[in-house]
């Protein structure tokens, strides 16, 4: 297995640049860029605009086209070249990206363009919220989704595993930002109660709270925004649950155990559970990324959730590069060793998996 993770290891270097230099290509064919965000506020707001330009600052992290119809909008070649050199365009695409290479591996993320703070700052500042929404998503996830399907494998073709699929595939059905509207209008003062907060993840009196308080002002923010971010995910994991017990329910040496007079229980968590769970444990790096990183975007802006998927969002918006690739790099990274971890996850639930030995075939 040590073998295994170092080779796994090593790949996720060449994984890493192909996803960013796929993405710098496509970022490279796109119109639009911070030049020309830039060009357009000037025009607009010249002095804001002119302060910024001439405060310099590096943006080698970028790759666009700085635009041909510059010329025509008036504004003096020498500002041009000004705005060029602080953006990072004043080298060749393919040195911006090995330079971009080269400050990544050392997580330097470099400045944000827009927010005059550094990328890492913005991430570690937007952390929090994501973690906290993706954890707690995660968690109620798994902790009702593995045991209903289990429940559901076990009771097959009964009642409860009639209605109760009926409402898991109507919760699937909903959008989670539709969700959270209703609850909204529900219980944080749209038109019936007032029960929950509708903005932030604490109170604006947080720090001055005891450390009790602090943790029911914490659950009590997170209350709907995790509702609305969960009600999707039940179907697949409780279904894909249920499918997978019932597959090895059916198999030889289950009824080989039943003879030998094993009771259900023993029967179903200590020799079908190891065997059933494998396909769950292959979904949760997957389930891990969505929830964490890109699933939460729409609660975040509804519930006001600073978050990554906020800013992500905002960052492609403004085509603030060094954020997009910043964050782009991150996410991929945490995708990459999530999928190790769950490969050993399978060695730990299941230890007759070699992958060495598969590799090596």
């Amino acid at each position: 297995m040590g073998i295994y993770i170092l080779r796994r290891l090593a790949l996720i270097i060449p994984t890493l640049i192909g996803i960013m230099l796929l993405n710098f290509v496509i970022v490279q064919a796109a119109p639009g860029g911070p030049v020309e965000q830039l060009i357009a506020e000037m025009e607009g707001h010249g002095g804001s605009a002119l302060a910024r330009a001439s405060g310099g600052g590096t943006g080698s992290e970028v790759s666009t086209a700085s635009g041909d119809s510059r010329g025509s909008r008036g504004i003096p070649d020498e500002l041009l070249k000004e705005i060029e050199v602080m953006y990072g365009f004043d080298k060749p695409p393919h040195e911006r990206f090995l330079k971009m290479l080269g400050d990544y591996a050392t997580f330097n993320f470099g400045d944000s363009f827009f927010r005059e703070k550094s990328v890492i700052d913005l991430i570690l500042d937007k952390m929090p919220v994501s973690i906290s929404l993706g954890l707690w998503s995660t968690l109620i996830i798994y902790f009702i989704s593995i045991p209903l399907g289990i429940r559901k494998a076990v009771n097959d073709g009964s009642r409860f595993d009639v209605w109760s699929s009926s409402a898991i595939v109507i919760g699937y059905a909903i959008p989670g930002f539709l969700f959270a509207i209703l609850l909204i209008v529900l219980f944080a003062g749209g038109s019936y109660f007032d029960w929950f907060p509708l903005r932030g993840l604490t109170s604006s009196n947080f720090d001055e709270l005891a450390w009790y308080q602090k943790v029911g002002d914490y659950f009590w923010h997170l209350a709907l925004p995790v509702t609305a971010n969960v009600i999707g995910g039940f179907a697949t994991l409780t279904l894909l649950t249920k499918n997978s017990f019932l597959d090895e329910i059916g198999k030889q040496y289950v009824v080989t155990a039943k003879a030998k007079g094993l009771d259900e229980g023993q029967v179903l968590y200590g020799h079908v559970f190891r065997n059933a769970m494998l396909i769950v444990i292959a979904s949760l790096p997957g389930v891990l990324v969505a929830l964490f990183f890109t699933g939460s975007l729409l609660i975040e802006v509804i519930f006001s959730l600073d978050g990554l998927g906020l800013l992500g969002f905002e960052a492609a918006l403004n085509r603030d590069y060094p954020v997009i690739f910043g964050t782009l790099y991150i996410f991929t990274l945490m995708g990459l060793i999530l999928k190790l971890v769950s490969d050993i996850t399978y060695v730990l639930v299941d230890p007759r998996i070699d992958f060495e030995s598969r590799e090596g075939a």
